[in-house]
């Protein structure tokens, strides 16, 4: 099919798998991380690192591809770097088809190239322009010591007819080719060995939005064709969902979360996920005049050589608590396919209900996101918390009232109050329990002398307390015995 027809098509997102989980995993990291040491002095001490990477995991199936999303500077390119061992991890794991490559030399590395291949970000500097185009994408065949069939340059020249280019093109050299078109020999010199994986740092990012769906499209057959895995590393959030079949979200050297693409663009459950998504632009000239519903963050992207404390999002979250800048939030599948590490997700119950005071910087930051989005929120997580909240108060306050289930649910008394209410019915057994926890329909029962507060302001709960105050005050109520004798009663009891 040619690139011209494809420029023309309507853009189809291809169906995910039905079953990923069933397919094999082929490239397995676990707790990966990156620094790059920071020297000063003549003795040239370390004084710091940059945590580029510091500490993630995932999987990659065999056949699929994983979109990795994130701000300038989130550690994007580095991962991509070590995972295809370009550079050495300073910690954690990295398995290739069950083969632990983490500290492989170089030599032991050399027969996995074959399999791990990257296409690099830059089309202008990733090839040598004295170069010619046949020596530059011959260049994997003299270094593996390979000799295809039918020789090197037929090859070569079968590798640029596949990526869209004339097999004229095997003596000119790359200033000659468009961006588009340099890209698309960066391409073919990745595939020239026929890799299992195939790491995509910014594919499309240099090129114009025409010659982008060219390569995007190109990629997409290419991996129908010979059964490739793809990492694709992009900004592009548009491309991301088009080529994706996971997509995993980073900040900071971090995942924040990690999910299929439909769920990850219908329901993002982690904060930042959300205000990414609010910046892809929708292009309908109806919505010039709408009310915009994206979230500006506050601040810059925090520097890596000393990393916030608990969850590294907290300085720009607008629903962080003291929970948030204390202790690290753990990447857990919240719902099957999607995990997230976040104490306040966004479209699940808090998991932190009790922690409901936020930071100075949180208000702060709050100020800059829609009103929409707050009320949004406050229907799904903030709702889901009061309600966990309120259930977990009921139960822990049951068993030390030692009252009736059906009573806890019409007053709710708490924790503090619940022995006075006990320590009246016991000095006080002329007075029934119905006085003491009477609902609505029998509060008008309590006299006013009774209640300290007005009947059509006080609570219920503040009725049934002010009512036992009054009674243990009111000396014909109370039961004739000494102060000591009536301590030790209620003790026994």
């Amino acid at each position: 099919m040619s690139d011209t027809k494809k420029t023309h098509e309507a853009p189809s997102i291809p169906h995910q798998a039905s079953a990923p989980d069933e397919r094999e995993v082929l490239l397995k990291v676990e707790g990966l991380q990156k620094h790059f040491p920071i020297r000063k002095g003549v003795l040239q001490r370390q004084v710091g690192a940059v945590k580029a990477v510091d500490g993630i995991d995932f999987e990659v199936r065999r056949g699929e591809t994983l979109g990795v999303v994130g701000e300038s500077g989130c550690g994007k390119s580095t991962m991509g770097r070590v995972i295809t061992r370009l550079q050495d991890p300073t910690g954690g794991s990295i398995h290739f088809e069950g083969q632990d490559i983490t500290r492989l030399k170089p030599a032991g590395m050399r027969p996995l190239r074959r399999d791990i291949q990257m296409i690099f970000q830059d089309p202008y500097g990733s090839l040598n322009p004295r170069h010619t185009i046949g020596g530059i994408v011959s260049t994997p065949f003299r270094l593996q010591g390979v000799e295809p069939e039918g020789g090197v340059k037929k090859e070569v020249q079968r590798l640029l007819e596949l990526v869209g280019l004339s097999p004229e093109h095997y003596n000119r050299y790359p200033h000659e080719f468009s961006g588009g078109q340099r890209q698309r020999i960066g391409i073919a010199r990745a595939l020239a060995l026929k890799p299992k994986l195939v790491v995509a740092d910014e594919p499309v990012s240099a090129l114009d939005v025409s010659i982008q769906a060219q390569v995007v499209n190109l990629m997409d057959d290419l991996q129908s064709e010979l059964g490739l895995t793809y990492v694709i590393i992009a900004h592009d959030l548009s491309v991301v969902r088009h080529v994706s079949d996971r997509i995993a979200v980073m900040y900071l050297g971090k995942i924040v979360e990690l999910a299929e693409r439909t769920a990850l663009y219908e329901s993002p459950m982690h904060p930042y996920t959300k205000a990414l998504m609010s910046a892809v632009p929708v292009p309908d000239p109806r919505r010039r005049g709408a009310k915009s519903e994206r979230i500006l963050l506050k601040g810059d992207v925090p520097s890596p050589i000393s990393p916030p404390s608990g969850c590294r999002f907290h300085t720009r979250c607008w629903k962080a608590t003291q929970v948030c800048k204390t202790t690290e939030p753990p990447l857990l599948e919240l719902r099957p396919g999607q995990r997230v590490a976040c104490h306040h997700p966004e479209n699940f119950e808090d998991q932190v209900p009790q922690e409901t005071i936020l930071l100075s910087a949180a208000k702060e930051a709050a100020e800059l996101v829609p009103d929409a989005v707050l009320e949004e929120s406050a229907e799904t997580s903030a709702a889901l918390a009061a309600e966990v909240g309120a259930v977990s108060s009921v139960e822990k306050a049951a068993p030390e009232a030692a009252v009736s289930e059906a009573a806890v649910s019409e007053t709710v008394v708490p924790e503090a109050t619940a022995p006075e209410v006990t320590a009246a019915e016991v000095t006080a057994p002329e007075v029934t329990a119905a006085e003491v926890t009477a609902p609505e329909a029998t509060a008008p029962e309590v006299t006013a002398a009774e209640v300290t507060a007005p009947k059509a302001t006080a609570p219920e709960a503040t009725a049934s307390e002010g009512a036992a105050t009054a009674l243990s005050k009111e000396p014909e109520a109370v039961d004739p015995k000494s102060p000591a004798a009536t301590d030790q009663e209620s003790t026994d009891k």
